[in-house]
């Protein structure tokens, strides 16, 4: 029964005892007969239960018509070597991966939300063409755009970047651009009797206003950028903590998962005292 989670999970832990005890399988990962010359659509579960059980996978195609009495031919291919993919471990590479991506991500999304926020108040012709357009962009699921980054960017680390960036920079626009837009106005009529220039007022009374507003905005921009790096690892990366989290779930090495989880949250509580301790100097 596929849809009874805890029987599948008995089966394939029946299978990969199995296996180490050298008992050998034969699996069709397509899990049918390809007709008529269709794609195959292979399953990686057979994969899966050799790498598990560390055992190595012999490709074996099975050519030919399939009425009867037909002849047949059986391609045998090399035999795989699974280890390489087993003992897959947390290395300074994945941390340091990961930090650059999250400090760059984090860096310029706070940067271009905070200077974006800035424009628009600066210009209140700007602010009424492009905030209902803002509003829209932060509604739509950025994940599903995944496939246009990888084709804009590649398949690499500016993809993860970019992800980053859109999930969390228009949410840091609309929450300092609302500080800004809210700032109490009895300050700005004070500086404007006084002549001061916009300028002037942008430095002396908008700025330091909301303070708490970018310290807030920081935060959301903090955990917004970890789910953006962590989506576009598991969409493109071949390193980092979320592909070797997204490889854990895959191979159904739990400790590796867990890890994971745990080492994200260890370095988003460190970020989240930094910017604590900024909001309280």
């Amino acid at each position: 029964d596929r849809e009874n989670v805890r029987q599948s999970l008995t089966v394939i832990n029946a299978v990969i005892a199995q296996l180490k005890l050298g008992r050998n399988y034969v699996i069709f990962p397509e899990g049918e007969r390809i007709r008529n010359g269709k794609k195959p659509n292979p399953k990686p579960g057979a994969l899966r239960l050799a790498i598990m059980a560390g055992v190595p996978v012999i490709p074996v195609g099975i050519r030919g018509d399939i009425k009867l009495f037909q002849k047949m031919e059986i391609h045998v291919g090399t035999p795989i070597d699974t280890s390489v993919y087993k003992d897959k471990k947390y290395t300074e590479e994945e941390y340091n991966t990961l930090i650059k991506e999250i400090i760059i991500s984090f860096g310029l999304g706070t940067i271009i939300g905070i200077s974006f926020a800035a424009i628009l108040w600066w210009s209140p012709f700007l602010s009424r063409v492009l905030d209902p357009y803002l509003t829209i962009l932060n509604s739509l699921p950025k994940v599903s755009l995944g496939p246009i980054i990888i084709i804009w960017a590649g398949a690499n680390q500016n993809s993860i970047i970019l992800m980053a960036l859109l999930i969390s920079v228009i949410s840091t626009i609309i929450s300092v651009y609302n500080g800004f837009k809210h700032t109490n106005v009895t300050y700005i009529k004070l500086l404007e009797s006084f002549k001061a220039n916009k300028y002037q007022i942008f430095t002396k009374v908008i700025l330091p206003s909301n303070k708490n507003t970018i310290i807030s905005s920081l935060k959301i921009n903090l955990s917004m950028t970890f789910v953006g790096v962590i989506m576009g690892e598991l969409l493109v990366s071949k390193e980092g903590l979320g592909y070797l989290i997204n490889y854990g779930s895959q191979v159904f090495n739990t400790n590796l998962v867990m890890t994971g989880i745990i080492l994200l949250g260890i370095l988003t509580s460190i970020l989240y005292f930094l910017i604590l301790f900024i909001e309280n100097k």
